[in-house]
Parts: structure tokens; C-alpha cells; sequence
């Protein structure tokens, strides 16, 4: 069996390499927000500047459970140093870009990097972390995400007012060389060398459906309509390729993402519960703030506090959760946040037509608290069912998951937003009521779904691990 070991007396070091890791993927979500005008009175392509946002996350998504695989095989070390190095060079190119085309294919470029920078930090923590400490360490990397909601877009705002925008790419410079450096000095990993076969046909396959896939989910309503032809080729030739992916895994040495994950309940229901997170996210992130600022007319700022308090609870409960799952198992746990979380979204849901940013602020942190133990719970009580070989794969399943739904929450809660919104260049506070209304009765029914989920998961003690890493 590959194994690694992670030096106790090297472990603070290797979670603030982490975090710092964590941060290049968190800080470059938030920061080109609030920097898009200026990028684009310099560089032109208005009706281009969209793919900034979808390339990058296209090419981050299909990469993940390739990345988790290799990491299985090849070690952590490596994978995670790869994709720091990507999206240095990613970041570097994008300081550098002359046009907007030229800056969307560097965008792919970061992509791909963030595809294993985020899966490889959580799987890391995994591996070096006892199953009693795993949730305060995640509360830790939550906390990063925290800082950067705020940090983000006022450096974005920052750099753009100064007519510097390239440094919003540039910022990551330093950080990237940070964290590999520590990385590479502090993260000492045992890999057992032995022959492999890589699943070529699979990952060729996997990356192909995939992309066409959520390409279709990205841009359908938006560059194209749902019943164009193009919607019905990317979504009817993604989903042969993915029925030929999983014909060639089934018969696969080693595959790519082994079928085995699909058959067993406790990874199907996180990876389900995976898949409501990234949703949950996306309708709150992109919605509150449309929400207050068109229904109040706050000013962004205001806006943005008023969505901190998610990001704020979240990276609390996660540091608490250990002390609920290790007494209450798992499955307890996730059930409690599950519960936490629909009382959120029904004050979210329950007070849209009355708007307030205190209300808001109140149901955001009460969704945050849930969040934080659902998520938290469901990662780790996947992570310690597998062995070591096989943590990547679960952790990258996780991480797919929730880009996945982040996706199709864009999708859906996009097209019932534009549903009241229409094509109004200035829509009337009374119709952004109404979607952000809609929305957010949407996002209390995920909230739904993600509690019987959670009551749908086996009984997980944790006090039991399958195989803890050696070192521990």
C-alpha cells in the first residue's frame, strides 16, 4: 500500500503552507470581481469578459479528479507543487495580457492550477491530521476563504481605482512562492515506487464530457438558449462521452475515478450533500448582494458585509464540529447542521419581500453556522473511510462535487432570476425583490434536500478510522 507520512514536528508549518495555498485559490475568487470594469475599458471585449469567470472554472472542475487520482499515486507533494507552479505561471501571463482573448486563455491557465491547489491542500490535512483534530484544521482553511471575502474585492477595488489592475493577478506572485517554498521544505512524504498504469483513455474521456458538459450548464440561457442546438449538442455528445468513460473505467487497471465510489452510501450521500454546498454557495454569493443593493440601494460595501456573516460562521462551526462528531458520530452532526441550515434559509426565504440588511446578515450567519457542519462533517467522515490510496480520489470526489453544483446553481438560480429580472438594463426594486424572492425559496428547498440527505447517511463513528496515516 502507497503510504506518506507527515512529520509531526513539521505540521504547523505544512498547515500555514496550506493555508497560504488555500488563500491563492480564495483571494483570486473574489478579487477580478470588482476590477472587471477597468480590465475591460482597457482591453475591450465586454461581451467576452464572462469567460474570465467560466473558463476558469470549467478547467478547474475537469481537472480535479484527475489531480486527486495522480495524487494517490504519485504522492501529494508533487501534484500540489504542480498546480502552484500553474497557476503561477497562469497568474504571471494574466498580469501580462494584451487583449481579452489573450487573458481568458491565461485565465485557463490558473485554472488548472486552482484544479489541484484546493483538493490537494484539504486531502494534505487529511493525511497529516487525526480524525479528532481534522475539524479545527478545517476550521482553520475556512477561516482563509473568511478573510479573503473581504480582502478580495477591496484589493480588486483598490488596484482598479489606482489603474493598476494587472495586480490583481500579480498579488499571487509572492504567495504562490510562499507557499511552494514551504511546501517543499516542510511536507515529507513516504510514496511506496511501484509500476502504475494510467488510465489515458479514461482521463482523455473524463476531461472531454466533463468540459462539454458544464460548458453547456455555464453558458446555457446565457450565450446561447437552452433548446439551441448547441445546448443539445454539448449536452447529448458530453453525455456519450461520459457513458464511454464509464465503460472504459469498469474495465480499467487503475481508473481514473473508480467505480467503486458510486456503490458505497456513505460517498454517495456526502458527494450528493458535496453537490447542495456548492449550490447553496452560489445562490447566496451572487444573489445577496444583487438582493440589498436593488432592494435597498445599499452601497456595495454594505452589501458586502451583510454577505460576511456566512463566511464568518462557517470556519466557527467547522473548528466546533470535532466536538459534536467525535461524542455523536458523523451522521449526527451533518443532520444538526442540516437542520441549522433550513431555519437560515427559511429567515432568508421567509423575510425577501421585506428587505434588511440585519435580516440578511442574521439568516447568512445562521446558513454559515449549518454549512459548517455539514460540510465539515460529510469531508471527513469520507475521508476516514478510505485508506490512504484511496483519500485523494474521495477528497477530489468532494471537491468535484461541490464546483458541480456551484455550476448548476449558476444555471438555475441565474434563469429564475432572469425570469423577473428580464433583459432590463435597470430593473425596478420591486422585480429584483421578486427573483431575489424566488431564489432564495430555491435555495431553502437545496437546504431541504441536503438535510434528508444527511438522514440518509450510514452511521459514522469517528472514532474509528479505516487506516490512519502513519505518524499520527
Amino acid at each position: 500500500m502507497t503510504s506518506a507520512v507527515g512529520l509531526r514536528s513539521e505540521r504547523g508549518p505544512v498547515l500555514l503552507s496550506l493555508m497560504v495555498t488555500t488563500g491563492l485559490v480564495a483571494i483570486d475568487a473574489t478579487i477580478l470581481a470588482t476590477a472587471v470594469p477597468t480590465i475591460v475599458s482597457e482591453l475591450g471585449g465586454l461581451s467576452q469578459f464572462p469567460w474570465l469567470f467560466s473558463i476558469y472554472l470549467l478547467t478547474q472542475a475537469v481537472t480535479v479528479p484527475i489531480y486527486a487520482k495522480l495524487s494517490d499515486i504519485f504522492g501529494r507533494k508533487p501534484i500540489i507543487l504542480i498546480g502552484i507552479g500553474l497557476f503561477l505561471l497562469g497568474s504571471i501571463l494574466c498580469g501580462l495580457a494584451w487583449s481579452m482573448p489573450a487573458l481568458i486563455l491565461f485565465r485557463a491557465i490558473q485554472g488548472l492550477g486552482a484544479g489541484a491547489v484546493q483538493p490537494m491542500a484539504i486531502t494534505i490535512a487529511g493525511d497529516i491530521y487525526t480524525v479528532a483534530e481534522r475539524a479545527k484544521v478545517q476550521g482553520y482553511i475556512a477561516s482563509v476563504w473568511a478573510v479573503a471575502s473581504v480582502a478580495g474585492p477591496a484589493l480588486g477595488g483598490l488596484f482598479a481605482q489606482l489603474d493598476i489592475w494587472r495586480w490583481v493577478f500579480f498579488v499571487n506572485v509572492p504567495l504562490c512562492l510562499l507557499a511552494g517554498w514551504m511546501l517543499v521544505r516542510h511536507l515529507h512524504e513516504n510514496v511506496e515506487r511501484r509500476n502504475h498504469t494510467i488510465d489515458y483513455p479514461g482521463a482523455i474521456l473524463l476531461t472531454a464530457s466533463l468540459s462539454l458538459l458544464i460548458l453547456s450548464v455555464l453558458e446555457g440561457g446565457q450565450a446561447w438558449a437552452w433548446n439551441s442546438w448547441q445546448s443539445f449538442v454539448g449536452f447529448g455528445v458530453g453525455g456519450v462521452l461520459l457513458v464511454a468513460f464509464v465503460l472504459v473505467e469498469r474495465r480499467a487497471v487503475e481508473p481514473i475515478v473508480p467505480l467503486w465510489a458510486f456503490t458505497r452510501r456513505l460517498l454517495l450521500t456526502t458527494t450528493i450533500i458535496g453537490l447542495g454546498v456548492g449550490a447553496l454557495i452560489t445562490g447566496i454569493t451572487s444573489f445577496v448582494p444583487i438582493y440589498l443593493q436593488g432592494a435597498l440601494g445599499v452601497a456595495p460595501l454594505i452589501a458586502a458585509i451583510g454577505l460576511a456573516t456566512l463566511t464568518l460562521g462557517w470556519p466557527l462551526a467547522a473548528s466546533f464540529s470535532g466536538r459534536l462528531y467525535m461524542p455523536l458520530g458523523f451522521r449526527t452532526t451533518a443532520r444538526i447542521g442540516g437542520a441549522i441550515t433550513v431555519v437560515g434559509a427559511a429567515i432568508l426565504a421567509g423575510f425577501a419581500w421585506y428587505p434588511s440588511v440585519v435580516t440578511v446578515a442574521i439568516a447568512g450567519f445562521i446558513i454559515g453556522l449549518g454549512l459548517g457542519l455539514v460540510a465539515t462533517s460529510s469531508l471527513i467522515s469520507a475521508q476516514s473511510s478510505v485508506e490512504w490510496n484511496e483519500r485523494g480520489v474521495v477528497t477530489g470526489m468532494q471537491m468535484f462535487s461541490r464546483s458541480v453544483g456551484s455550476a448548476v446553481g449558476v444555471a438555475i438560480f441565474g434563469a429564475i432570476a432572469n425570469s423577473y429580472f428580464g433583459d432590463a438594463e435597470s430593473p425596478l426594486p420591486e422585480d429584483i425583490t421578486a427573483g431575489s424572492a424566488a431564489v432564495f425559496l430555491c435555495v431553502l428547498a437545496v437546504t431541504v434536500v441536503i438535510l434528508l440527505v444527511a438522514f440518509a447517511m450510514p452511521r459514522t463513528p469517528a472514532a474509528v478510522e479505516v487506516a490512519a496515516t502513519p505518524g499520527d
